[in-house]
């Protein structure tokens, strides 16, 4: 019998990933069915849960896969910008789609009401915080940042942007004054800004 390569094995766990988000985006959370996610993925359920344990890993694995590209944004480029790309993204074709954003929306139920997915949630977008705060604390450190606020507010206060950022998008409310919102919030953020 023919051994798996390791692209093959990554190139499946992708084809996965892809279908998920889709069939994610399509039918929500509690929508994407295994039924579903084999339509979508094109493969059966003993496929596609030899890669993922369950439901919620392979949707936890999707946040992961997020929280790491807006982490490699926010360390080159900072938050405000993850909040651009989004922005963007939701104007034309790219790599984020409203659904899919929608989908994260409802998440935010389980977030209340499960403990374990929680703190699952946590670990995955840890990862974003940390990226926030250390290139907060470079800024800072720079003469950058403004020095009136403790960098864990300023750190706090960018992520909750970022969340009414995304339901606003998954809303599909109007977004046109919304590029002119967020050169706001990054200049309240820089050196020289100062709380009323």
């Amino acid at each position: 019998m023919p051994r798996v390569s390791t692209d093959q094995l990554a190139a499946r766990r992708r084809q996965i990933l892809d279908g998920a988000r889709r069939c994610f985006a399509d039918h929500g959370y509690e929508g994407a069915t295994v039924r579903r996610l084999e339509e979508y993925t094109g493969l059966s359920r003993g496929a596609i849960f030899h890669y993922f344990r369950d439901k919620e890993a392979l949707f936890l694995a999707l946040a992961e896969q997020d929280a790491r590209r807006m982490a490699d944004v926010v360390a080159a480029q900072g938050l405000v910008q993850v909040m651009r790309d989004l922005l963007d993204s939701s104007r034309g074709p790219g790599t984020i789609d409203r659904s899919w954003l929608g989908t994260r929306l409802e998440v935010s139920r389980r977030l209340r009401t499960d403990p374990e997915f929680r703190a699952r949630w946590q670990a995955h977008s840890g990862a974003l915080t940390a990226a926030t705060r250390a290139r907060l604390e470079r800024q800072a450190a720079a003469g950058a940042l403004r020095d009136d606020v403790p960098v864990p507010v300023l750190a706090q206060y960018l992520e909750l942007v970022l969340e009414g950022l995304v339901s606003h998008l998954a809303m599909g409310l109007p977004t046109d004054d919304l590029g002119a919102v967020l050169d706001v919030v990054e200049n309240g953020v820089r050196a020289g800004a100062r709380t009323p």
